[in-house]
């Protein structure tokens, strides 16, 4: 064959899987494969797959039966399975769509080269392993190539916490801290190309130990890097908000004043159900206290409806916790079964309708308070990284420090420019401004 063999990756799910899948590319990279767009030219294409969401096995394999016209033109065509699916389903996937060459789980994608060759060699190849190994110091460096102005690091993988709706210990593994000074070098590596503002991913980030003063230590060991001007981190357990990291927000310039703190639910009864270990009283006293250090914070929070034994009480107890911790953004969701959870067999199972309409209730107040804060930021001063053109010819669009996305009309900007915007109006999911000269 001819030139480059062509990659299509399709990204299900959370940030992590973002930059799983990129990291992924890199590796086989180094086999001879560029990325492609399209599934129709491709020479490989990999699904990597979320299990958090309802029936998320069923919709890849949905997904996999819309490649079967592609395998059936090309009997070449390589079509692997990875991420989180692939881990809980293993061997399955093959056995219930054969035309699958490859099932590589989140901990194993590190040996992607080698499986490679194992199917130029014919073989089908299944590794869903946890191996202590760290898979990071196995990957090839970040590269020299120009970037987007901002990226995905992830620092901390798997969860210790066991929360009984979540599936993540399961299929992630344990927690694991990567060290300090591999993730300043990826650091360093990504800002030389280009990145300006990197987002700290993990699945429960503020349990990171790789550094001896925790995440907020390297938090400010990342402040340390020139021409990184922006840090941000996801997802966050508030039982590991510690003194260190709520001071960070106030003293740390670099650290943006934006938090995705779940909480999940405001009722107590059902936090203690889902094994979260924090009320909603102690919750909302760690808003006091980070607002306290930082008192412009944009709070953000994610919420599950219907979890099994929920009563219309407890989930106005939730309506309530949301209005009091004064949301910028959350994400709500309907309570789904993942397979091999405590919660799954719990009894007292919220019928589907119940479930559905308490979930639109709650989007309605998300909306409405999200609405709410956005418009009020009208007429406020803010800095925006701007990342690419906007969908109007002469536009760019940005991030503040927030998180909202901005739109200008100054098509001279580069990417990766932050300069002085003011707000002049608030649409549904953006703000438009003016640059400051």
């Amino acid at each position: 064959m001819s030139g480059p063999r062509k990659l299509f990756i399709k990204t299900y799910g959370c940030q992590m899987n973002v930059y799983d899948s990129e990291r992924m590319a890199e590796a086989l990279g180094g086999q001879g494969y560029v990325a492609t767009d399209t599934p129709d030219d491709a020479d490989m294409i990999l699904l990597n797959t979320c299990h958090i969401r309802e029936k998320a096995a069923e919709k890849v394999y949905s997904e996999l039966g819309r490649y079967k016209g592609l395998k059936a033109a090309n009997p070449d065509l390589k079509i692997g399975v990875t991420g989180c699916v692939a881990q809980a389903e293993g061997q399955e996937i093959i056995r219930r769509q054969p035309m699958v060459d490859l099932v590589v789980g989140p901990q194993s994608y590190h040996r992607l080269p080698e499986m490679e060759a194992r199917l130029k060699a014919g073989e089908r190849v299944v590794d869903t392993d946890m191996p202590e190994e760290d898979k990071f110091a196995h990957l090839k460096g970040r590269g020299t190539a120009r970037r987007a102005p901002t990226a995905f690091l992830t620092v901390q993988e798997g969860c210790d916490k066991f929360c009984s709706f979540c599936v993540v210990p399961y299929t992630r593994g344990a927690e694991v801290s990567r060290p300090a000074d591999r993730v300043l070098a990826e650091a360093r590596a990504l800002v030389e190309a280009g990145v300006r503002e990197i987002t700290l991913l993990g699945q429960n980030v503020n349990a990171y130990h790789g550094h001896a003063g925790g995440l907020a230590g390297l938090i400010r060991a990342l402040a340390d890097i020139d021409g990184l001007e922006r840090i941000r981190y996801t997802t966050s357990h508030p039982n590991d908000m510690d003194d260190a990291l709520i001071a960070a927000h106030g003293e740390v310039e670099k650290l943006m004043p934006y938090l995705h703190l779940p909480v999940q639910s405001g009722s107590d009864r059902i936090l203690k159900a889902m094994n979260r270990k924090h009320t909603a009283e102690s919750y909302l006293r760690l808003i006091e206290r980070v607002r306290d250090a930082r008192p412009d914070l944009h709070l953000s929070g994610d919420f599950i409806v219907g979890f099994p034994g929920e009563t219309e009480a407890d989930f106005e107890d939730t309506m309530t916790i949301l209005r009091e911790a004064g949301y910028g953004t959350a994400f709500s969701f309907r309570y789904s079964p993942r397979p091999g959870t405590p919660a799954a067999e719990r009894a007292g199972q919220v019928a589907p309708d119940v479930a559905a309409e308490r979930l639109a209730r709650l989007q309605a107040r998300i909306t409405e308070q999200q609405r709410a804060l956005q418009d009020a930021m009208v007429g406020r001063e803010v800095s925006v990284l701007f990342e690419k053109p906007g969908r109007l010819p002469g536009q760019m669009v940005g991030k503040s420090e927030y998180l909202h996305a901005v739109h200008v009309d100054a098509s001279e900007i580069a990417p990766g420019t932050i300069a002085p915007v003011v707000l002049l109006a608030s649409a549904p999911n953006s703000l438009s401004g003016r640059i400051i000269a």
